[in-house]
């Protein structure tokens, strides 16, 4: 997850987020990040904001020790977005990522909005659906498609965690803004255009396109094992590893000698923008 949402606010769409974002630059702001996962957006908005105060809460004990590894300099800790553990009014500005369709809305805003100072910004981040052309050389052979079919199959965790409970489209997300208690409510979208063919990127970042990817589909090999552990053995997860690792290498070699597969990700994310 680090890897690929590094990939997302990398610099080179940071023109569009700081437009949507319309936030003093100048100014020591105290930004809070609810949701942080593995801290990839906070230390993006470091960089951003070289001003700001970042504090950042996640539920998830693993993200905030991965977090603070990567970033010392920031205060992650753990939280409940539902119950913040900030007094009133607090805060300049609270962010999120991929997170309102989780929680429920009036407790997802009546949160921040008693956290925020008045005039306090609210940014809401949710991704929409957007472009996935793999390339063909990563297609899943017939073990790999009946390994996935297996785990989907057992996989419960959805249900279990109630993820995604609450998904808004692109009309609901400002409705629910506005109607918990935000005004001059504004929206927009930024697009991330991943595709490492495309010779505006250099190698070095081209590769680590590639190898984003690689590190998302054995990370979700990882969680399969983690999840169900007694439904595969530990031969099959090696084995789905090592197939794995062979694509990839397979993409990037035919990266360097120029063979070009246009495969590519536009990740769409939608910023809702809101004043307490």
């Amino acid at each position: 997850m680090y890897s690929s949402r590094k990939l997302r606010f990398d610099d080179l769409f940071s023109t569009q987020y700081i437009s949507l974002f319309n936030l003093e630059t100048d100014k020591k702001l105290k930004i809070l990040e609810i949701g942080c996962g593995p801290g990839a957006l906070a230390i993006a908005l470091q960089r951003w904001y070289p001003n700001a105060e970042i504090t950042t809460i996640d539920r998830d004990s693993d993200f905030i020790r991965f977090a603070k590894q990567v970033a010392p300099q920031i205060s992650f800790m753990e939280g409940d977005a539902t119950h913040l553990p900030f007094p009133n009014e607090e805060f300049d500005v609270t962010i999120s990522n991929t997170v309102s369709e989780h929680i429920k809305p009036e407790l997802f805003y009546q949160e921040q909005l008693r956290v925020l100072k008045p005039g306090g910004i609210c940014l809401v981040l949710s991704s929409r659906k957007g472009i996935h052309i793999q390339s063909t050389i990563l297609d899943d052979n017939a073990c790999e498609q009946a390994f996935w079919q297996k785990a989907s199959e057992l996989d419960h965790s959805l249900e279990q965690f109630q993820i995604c409970r609450y998904p808004m489209n692109e009309a609901e997300l400002p409705t629910a803004m506005e109607r918990f208690g935000f005004k001059d409510v504004s929206t927009g979208y930024v697009i991330a255009d991943l595709t490492p063919d495309n010779p505006k990127f250099s190698q070095e970042k081209a590769l680590e396109i590639i190898n984003a990817n690689r590190i998302n589909d054995l990370e979700a090999v990882e969680s399969v094992a983690y999840k169900l552990p007694d439904a595969f053995s530990s031969e099959e997860i090696m084995n789905m590893k090592q197939r794995i690792n062979e694509k990839y290498d397979a993409r990037i070699n035919d990266y360097l000698v120029k063979k070009k597969y246009w495969d590519t990700d536009a990740i769409i994310t939608m910023i809702v923008r809101g004043v307490k």
